[in-house]
C-alpha cells in the first residue's frame, strides 16, 4: 500500500512526461454518469489509490455524497480521509511544497483531469502501461510515451510487454499492441470495470451538475420550440396586410 501511495504522487504529472504527438487509438470509455453505483466504486477506489497524494480541490465530500446517494455515515466510514468533514474539499494531505522538493514538481489536482484530456483518454492511458527497462520506474505508457512514472495499478492488473513489428520491446513509436504477461490479483474484465468506474467518478468530478444540466437542456430546448412556433404564427399576423 505504501508503493502505491508513493508512487501514485506521479500520476498525471503533465511535467514529467511529453504527451503523444502521434495518432493514438483511445478505447472508448463507455462511461455513465447515471449510474450511481459504479460512481460510488470509483469514488472508493479513488480515495483508496490516489488520494494519498492527488486532490480533488473542487469537489467536497457533502456534495460528492448527495449525487452519488452517500448519507453521511457513509462518507465518514468509507470516503473521509486525514480527519476532514464532510463539508471540506477533498484534499490530499500531502503538501505541494513537499512535493516540489521530493519529486520536482508539484501533484497534479485531477478535478478536471477527464475534462482537459476527454474520458476516454484517461481510461486508455490507466490500461496501456508495459514493461520497459529503460524507464526510470520499469515502464512505459503507449498513450504518454516517456511518461515519468511507475505502474501504480500493475499489482492489480498484472505487467504487460510491448509487441511490436520489430518484436518485443521496440521504440515506443513502432508498438502495435500489448501483451498481459502475469495476470494480477483482477481477471482484465474485472481490471477493465474498475478503470471504467474509476473513470466516470472522475469525469463525474470534473463536472458535478453534468446530468442536471443535460436533463435541464431538453426543457429549455422543448420550450424554444415551442416559442418559435409562437413567435413564427406572430410574425405571420403581423405582416399578414404587408404581403
Amino acid at each position: 500500500m505504501k508503493r502505491l501511495i508513493i508512487a501514485s504522487v506521479l500520476l498525471f504529472a503533465p511535467a514529467l512526461g511529453v504527451a503523444s504527438g502521434g495518432e493514438v487509438h483511445l478505447e472508448d470509455a463507455g462511461i455513465d454518469l447515471t449510474d450511481k453505483e459504479s460512481l460510488q466504486r470509483g469514488a472508493s477506489d479513488f480515495v483508496k489509490y490516489c488520494m494519498g497524494c492527488h486532490s480533488l480541490g473542487y469537489l467536497r465530500y457533502n456534495r460528492m455524497g448527495t449525487d452519488l446517494g452517500l448519507d453521511e455515515v457513509q462518507i465518514r466510514k468509507d470516503f473521509i480521509v486525514n480527519d476532514a468533514k464532510p463539508g471540506d474539499l477533498m484534499i490530499s494531505a500531502m503538501r505541494p511544497k513537499d512535493t516540489e522538493k521530493w519529486f520536482g514538481t508539484a501533484v497534479p489536482d485531477l478535478t478536471l483531469v477527464t475534462r482537459r484530456r476527454s474520458s476516454d483518454w484517461v481510461y486508455t492511458y490507466l490500461k496501456s502501461f508495459y514493461l520497459d527497462d529503460s524507464r526510470p520506474f520499469g515502464v512505459n505508457n503507449t498513450v504518454f510515451p516517456n511518461v515519468g512514472m511507475p505502474n501504480v495499478l500493475m499489482d492489480l492488473q498484472g505487467p504487460q510487454k510491448a509487441v511490436s513489428s520489430k518484436g518485443e520491446g521496440e521504440e515506443q513509436g513502432e508498438v502495435e499492441h500489448l501483451e498481459l504477461v502475469k495476470q494480477g490479483s483482477m481477471s482484465p474484465e474485472e481490471y477493465d470495470n474498475m478503470i471504467r468506474d474509476l473513470t466516470n467518478f472522475l469525469t463525474y468530478a470534473g463536472e458535478p451538475i453534468r446530468v442536471e444540466r443535460e436533463r435541464l437542456g431538453i426543457y429549455v430546448l422543448l420550450f424554444l420550440g415551442v416559442l418559435f412556433v409562437l413567435a413564427y404564427l406572430l410574425k405571420k399576423e403581423y405582416w399578414r396586410d404587408v404581403h
